[in-house]
């Protein structure tokens, strides 16, 4: 049974993410939670949780941990600097202490967009540099990782189904149930092994599309 820790396990993506690795055999997931009270929803799925704050000290967040998914953000209504402070020296503050503690794959929910972030929408810019920068820190890390980036994350429901590309040239959009299931399907080993990948809403199954890469 493998340890699968879910940084930003409270958030719209997290949880469907936690909901698919309950039902998966083999997995375990781990919510990291970065306050008390959110435990007690956790508790009620029967899934562990770690308090930890990716800010902090993150070294017992990992302990044990044989894989991570990081889809934690600052959110949209955050200054620049809480972009900054999460969604990039969070980030790499995880990198590195997954690293550390030999965790075998770390997947990051990124964005379109993170590619070239000068092309993005302005008031995106700030949000876009600092994805580029923990993903390439990531990809510079010498973890085995898989870097997903999706286009506009709509709360519709599960298709199974997308377009995936390491580079699909325009934005499109894509639900955060589909968003979810790709994160964890690239969680095996050797699949979408070490590869950028951008994906939103198309007509191919998801491992089907994974397994081009």
């Amino acid at each position: 049974m493998e340890t699968i820790l879910v940084a930003g396990a409270n958030g719209k993506t997290g949880r469907e993410i936690i909901e698919i690795l309950k039902g998966m055999p083999g997995y375990k997931p781990l919510a990291m939670i970065r306050k008390e009270e959110q435990k007690a929803t956790f508790d009620l799925m029967e899934v562990d949780t770690v308090l930890a704050d990716l800010e902090g000290d993150l070294r017992d967040a990992v302990k044990g941990v044989d894989r991570v998914i990081f889809a934690a953000g600052s959110g949209g209504h955050t200054s620049p600097q809480k972009t900054i402070d999460v969604d990039q020296e969070g980030a790499i503050n995880l990198i590195d202490q997954s690293k550390a503690a030999n965790v075998h794959k770390f997947i990051m929910l990124s964005s379109m967009g993170a590619d070239d972030p000068s092309k993005g929408e302005e008031e995106l810019h700030h949000y876009l540099k600092a994805k580029k920068v923990a993903d390439d820190h990531l990809r510079a890390s010498f973890l085995d990782y898989t870097i997903i980036r999706p286009g506009y994350l709509t709360d519709g429901e599960k298709s199974g189904k997308i377009k995936a590309a390491g580079s699909l040239g325009k934005p499109g959009k894509i639900s955060r149930k589909d968003v979810a299931q790709v994160l964890v399907s690239s969680l095996a080993p050797g699949v979408a092994q070490n590869k950028v990948i951008e994906i939103y809403e198309g007509n191919t199954a998801i491992e089907l599309a994974l397994a081009e890469f």
